[in-house]
């Protein structure tokens, strides 16, 4: 079921990516950096792979399949590496600052949250004594958990109001963070291996002279894919599609829903508006890095984005 979600992440963000294919790239595609500069005897810089051997001709008269492999092979594989690569790095980096939790935990009010409900637990007694150091604490040490596999998760401890430390979490919300745990290992070799992709296209990129496609392109290709997603999130609904996720994401009778009263991990998230507020962490990481790299790359390529 786990293989199952992860194709089904990876394809959507493939038809996100092939929008960006959508439109016609062909007159910009076919021809070379090489014909551009006078070179076009020695290296037509085209993404040739069926037949490679096939020397460079005006541009009129370049083989077709040198720009169809261009459009729907080539750059569909940056983007999309680029994509997971960049969400991935994005989610690492706010990971060693365990999500700005404290900065959540203010926004969003979560003392109040744990005041009201903290003294209503049918498992945990004296939570509402505890401070909000002890809240930030308590929050990286499942983030730093759930990082490294799900260890350490049940040595996780708060202060009773007599000072004596008591576990945070019962076996039903241990059994859940295990499973996130394995989710995000999941997550980081997609990611790692997206990124390591990702560099072999850019070194072919540099190798082969290819020239960038127009950002404007980029972007509202981007947009366009995005925009649709969007959309269809929300014809289907926010909280059908989050259920969805979770179905997909977590082994079948696996608890993943806790009620306040019954779990002083949602408590102390106030669960799920720390996640939407993870989301858009990581949206505003991603979209600077994202937007470095759009910029960024062709110059360092020696490359200027298509007019």
């Amino acid at each position: 079921m786990r293989t199952g979600f992860v194709l089904t992440l990876v394809a959507m963000v493939l038809l996100v990516i092939f929008s960006l294919t959508h439109w016609p790239m062909v007159d910009h595609m076919t021809l070379s950096a090489g014909w551009a500069t006078g070179t076009h005897q020695k290296s037509c810089g085209r993404l040739c792979i069926i037949r490679p051997q096939l020397s460079c001709k005006e541009p009129s008269e370049l083989p077709n399949h040198c720009a169809m492999t261009e459009r729907f092979i080539f750059w569909p594989l940056f983007f999309t590496s680029q994509l997971l690569a960049l969400a991935w790095i994005s989610w690492v980096l706010l990971a060693q600052c365990h999500f700005a939790y404290p900065v959540g935990y203010r926004l969003l009010g979560l003392d109040q949250t744990i005041a009201q409900y903290a003294p209503h637990n049918r498992f945990k007694a004296d939570f509402e004594f505890t401070t909000p150091p002890d809240h930030w604490r308590l929050f990286g040490q499942i983030s730093d958990a759930v990082h490294a596999g799900g260890k350490g998760l049940a040595e996780i401890t708060y202060p009773l109001k007599n000072g004596q430390p008591a576990a945070l979490l019962h076996a039903a919300e241990i059994i859940h963070l295990q499973d996130v745990a394995h989710l995000i290992d999941v997550l980081y070799g997609v990611g790692m291996a997206s990124l390591a992709l990702w560099f072999v296209l850019i070194f072919i990129l540099w190798q082969r002279h290819m020239p960038w496609p127009p950002v404007h392109q980029i972007l509202r290709g981007f947009l366009v894919g995005f925009s649709v997603i969007a959309a269809a999130v929300f014809a289907i609904g926010p909280t059908a599609v989050f259920y969805w996720f979770h179905e997909q994401a977590f082994p079948a009778g696996h608890q993943w829903f806790f009620y306040y009263q019954d779990s002083l991990m949602t408590t102390l998230m106030k669960a799920p508006d720390i996640f939407a507020f993870i989301a858009v962490l990581l949206l505003a990481v991603f979209t600077t890095l994202w937007c470095v790299a759009l910029y960024g790359l062709p110059r360092l390529l020696k490359y200027r984005p298509g007019k």
